[in-house]
């Protein structure tokens, strides 16, 4: 199986491609009932989207058209657009359901025109996107991740055909989405190093691969500007994310035990506070039996959520904050003081933070974590007024068929996760010593370059910077899924080409005889 690299067409022929193709038509048609036969069977058992500390955040952002807010305020404005249409709850997730399972769509599509696939493999992927309970639960949550993954796989639709069918009517749609999916989430800080591989490796001219580096960096640093001057105006610091801060210093106290922290290596006396307040947090647990073995063993923001550890004691000391605008501002307040205390920790003891951050971390990785979306608004039927108000609600109270169940189902999600990986790796692995370690044959399959260096970088982002649950690597997991298959094809097609190999030399053979 060769990718259709040379297929130089317009986006008519796309569309031709999927309709005029019975198999396509059928999976299309597929897709379409599947997906709404699913949401309507879901949405009667779960008549209410799920909500969680996040959501309300986002809900108040967009209540208060702030500008910046603890979390990216791409969902906020989102959720604010959406609001002027209709305040129907149902027709909010409805929205992010179906545009997810549209792009998802597009994504199979543009495999399947770009790769020759057999009916099992496409027929695989097609299951896994659109019979999945685990893009139900994403969906009916008041969260961003059903937006930046419906826009990550336009983004990396887009980029598969940039690699193989360059149009200069791409420079722009890429931009366009990465710069969308920069406001959403903080995963996507390393999409533009993805982005400019994959127009690297495209074919097309020199100026036009500058452009589409440059353009969507202009967009990103202009987002980056305007939201330091909201924060300016909000809380008198210039900061991109709000969040950068806690996370840092978060990390930083996951090694503070197994390392010598000297004070003189903080600039403010602020982060010193902060490191007399560690000491003497650390001296009381250190030596408490299967400390170590917990902190590990959390997901990864163990000091964010701890309310006696060394930053909210900090947080609750230094700063009153009496309404929500006033919490936004302060959390990003101290942000600004907990980065100059977690900062200089990590620089100075890299190979701690490697050895009791990092590398814990990869188990988190490989098995994460459902967190919130393994139980239902939290296990209760009340929600905080602010989601009230915003749908219209006549009560506080909401209810679904059990709180508990989507925790139970989607567990299978977190090993599945490890398998798949697993998975590729062998299939990748296998690839590689099928092609005789030949470098060149490999990089001809201009995907598996841009799909392994996507991997590379989540895993790394995922590891080294922040916590890892299930919800993070949905989109990871598509990709994982689906090349795996695509990988599967390509040792098929090497199985079969050296069986064709085989007997044309024996019959050769017997025709010298």
């Amino acid at each position: 199986m060769e990718a259709l690299s040379s297929k130089k067409t317009f986006l008519p022929s796309y569309w031709k491609f999927i309709w005029n193709t019975p198999e396509n038509r059928n999976l299309l048609w597929f897709a379409a009932g599947a997906s709404g036969f699913l949401f309507i069977i879901f949405k009667v058992f779960y008549p209410y989207p799920d909500f969680f500390s996040d959501s309300y955040s986002y809900i108040y952002a967009a209540y208060t058209n702030l500008n910046i807010n603890i979390w990216p305020i791409g969902y906020s404005k989102f959720l604010s657009l959406f609001h002027r249409v209709t305040y129907s709850d149902t027709a909010l997730i409805a929205f992010q359901y179906f545009t997810l399972q549209l792009s998802a769509l597009h994504f199979l599509f543009t495999i399947c025109y770009f790769f020759k696939l057999s009916e099992w493999t496409r027929n695989v992927i097609a299951v896994f996107l659109f019979i999945n309970p685990l893009t139900l639960y994403l969906c009916n949550t008041i969260n961003s991740d059903a937006l930046f993954a419906t826009l990550s796989l336009l983004w990396l639709s887009e980029l598969i055909w940039i690699v193989y069918c360059p149009m200069f009517y791409q420079l722009l749609t890429q931009s366009l989405l990465l710069f969308l999916c920069f406001t959403i989430r903080n995963n996507a800080y390393y999409y533009p190093l993805v982005s400019a591989v994959a127009l690297i490796i495209s074919s097309q001219s020199k100026i036009r691969k500058i452009i589409g580096i440059v353009l969507p960096s202009l967009m990103i640093i202009s987002f980056i500007l305007f939201t330091r001057e909201a924060a300016f105006k909000l809380t008198g610091t210039r900061q991109f994310s709000l969040f950068t801060g806690w996370q840092l210093a978060n990390n930083a106290l996951y090694i503070y035990d197994k390392v010598d922290v000297d004070s003189d290596i903080f600039s403010s006396r602020e982060a010193k506070e902060i490191n007399t307040t560690s000491e003497r947090y650390f001296s009381g647990i250190r030596n408490h039996e299967g400390y170590r073995d917990f902190v590990e063993s959390y997901v990864g923001n163990l000091y964010i959520r701890e309310p006696k550890a060394p930053l909210k004691q900090y947080y609750a000391k230094h700063y009153f904050p009496k309404t929500t605008l006033e919490v936004v501002s302060a959390w990003a307040q101290v942000s600004v003081v907990f980065e100059s205390f977690g900062k200089p920790i990590i620089l100075s003891h890299p190979i701690s933070y490697i050895q009791y951050f990092v590398l814990p971390n990869i188990k988190h990785y490989l098995l994460p974590p459902l967190s919130h979306i393994g139980l239902y608004n939290y296990g209760t039927n009340e929600i905080d007024p602010i989601a009230k108000l915003w749908f219209h609600y006549p009560t506080n109270k909401i209810h679904s068929i059990s709180a508990e169940f989507q925790g139970n189902l989607l567990i299978i999600y977190k090993f599945f996760f490890f398998f798949v990986n697993l998975y590729f790796l062998f299939n990748l692995t296998f690839l590689i010593y099928k092609t005789k370690f030949n470098l060149k044959e490999f990089l001809s399959k201009k995907e598996l370059p841009l799909v392994i260096f996507f991997l590379i970088l989540n895993f790394g982002f995922s590891i080294s910077t922040t916590v890892n649950i299930l919800r993070y690597q949905y989109i990871s997991m598509i990709i994982l899924v689906s090349f795996t298959m695509v990988l599967n094809e390509y040792l098929s097609q090497y199985e079969n080409d050296h069986s064709l190999y085989s007997r044309k030399r024996l019959e050769k053979k017997k025709v010298h005889a």
